[in-house]
């Protein structure tokens, strides 16, 4: 089983710039299309970013706010996160895009707030 270790979340003002690492175990990881997803309070967790062989895909929400990446070597993927929003506010997660999915690491909380 995978295991998956989101770091680099933090307290940052409006406007302000976070940069998300999800660290993995396992060799398949790169050849895995991945995601960023978030849960904020109250609502359901939700697709950011994914990177496939393809390319990346990122909903309105975040398009040139939020650049996906993955360093295979160091079974690492990357969500740089610039002119976060309040609505940025969550716990982000990272994980696998297709079913099933590997269970969810701790998640790292992103808390955009002046």
């Amino acid at each position: 089983q995978v295991q998956l270790v989101e770091s680099g979340g933090g307290l940052v003002q409006p406007g302000g710039s976070l940069r998300l690492s999800c660290a993995a175990s396992g060799s398949i990881f790169s050849i895995t299309a991945m995601g960023w997803y978030r849960q904020a309070p109250g609502k359901q967790r939700e697709l950011v970013a994914t990177i496939t062989s393809g390319g990346t895909y990122y909903p309105d929400s975040v398009k040139g706010r939020f650049t996906i990446s993955r360093d295979n070597a160091k079974n690492t993927v990357y969500l740089q996160m610039n002119s976060l929003k309040p609505e940025d506010t969550a716990v982000y997660y990272c994980n696998k895009i297709v079913r099933p999915r590997w269970s969810w690491g701790q998640g790292t909380q992103v808390t955009v707030s002046s």
